[in-house]
């Protein structure tokens, strides 16, 4: 009886489909770099000349912790959408804009 519940769990497992989770981290990170670039910039651009070095390795600092505590979530939740198409998308966009225009 365990031996048929093993080869139906292995078939079911096997009908579906997945995402690929290394184009998921690419296209995770590459809409994280891209709207957290456009984001900041802004920010960056508003603060007094003599601050924004500061600023920027602040934000830049905060950024890398939050993409790293946050990439598994977004891989996760890529691979269970399984939309190829966005990924290819979201791995192309060169700018915050098109990067949310993938996701539209």
């Amino acid at each position: 009886m365990r031996c048929w519940f093993a080869v139906i769990a292995v078939a079911v497992l096997a009908a579906c489909k997945t995402g690929d989770a290394v184009k998921c981290e690419q296209a995770c990170r590459n809409y994280a770099t891209l709207v957290h670039g456009a984001e900041t910039e802004s920010k960056i651009e508003a603060a007094p000349e003599a601050d924004r070095d500061a600023l920027r390795k602040k934000l830049s600092a905060e950024f890398a912790r939050d993409l790293e505590y946050g990439i598994d979530k977004c891989v996760t939740q890529c691979v269970s959408a399984n939309n190829a198409e966005q990924n290819g998308c979201l791995i192309e966009a060169k700018t915050a804009v098109a990067a949310r225009n993938c996701v539209k």
